[in-house]
């Protein structure tokens, strides 16, 4: 099976950056896909995310409504936010959700890391369970 999936692997011979900041990196990267065709193609590189589920006794999930000015539309949300240089994502997470939401998290375990966006953004997104919350203060 792993020899069969090397066969799809795609090759990077490099990248080079575009635009950098805070929030963002932008790359060129120079590829090759299976059969041997060559092209540079853009990729995107943002930090690393954690998102909470918050579930209470009830089996209910603590969502957010809120606008996003992207796309000027609103939507429902689970708390979550970029994970600060050197921080752990669970952390990262309990600080958000009681930022965002004013619950703090009781009970939180790791549920799945995943790419949402593969193919041309680099962008992980670490997901927690937490089991139950407290109110402690306003958003």
């Amino acid at each position: 099976m792993a020899d069969d999936a090397e066969l799809t692997r795609w090759v990077v011979h490099g990248e080079r950056l575009i635009y950098d900041n805070r929030w963002i990196r932008l790359g060129m990267a120079d590829v090759e896909i299976p059969g041997g065709e060559r092209f540079e193609h853009h990729v995107v590189h943002l930090d690393r995310a954690a998102i909470a589920v918050v579930v209470d006794e009830q089996d209910r999930v603590l969502l957010m409504w809120r606008h996003r000015f992207v796309f000027d539309r609103w939507g429902w949300e689970l708390p979550g936010g970029l994970v600060e240089a050197g921080e752990d994502p669970m952390a990262t997470a309990v600080r958000e959700v009681e930022e965002e939401t004013g619950y703090r998290p009781k009970r939180v375990e790791h549920l799945v890391s995943y790419q949402p966006m593969a193919g041309m953004v680099d962008s992980e997104h670490i997901l927690f369970l937490v089991h139950g919350a407290e109110l402690v203060g306003k958003p």
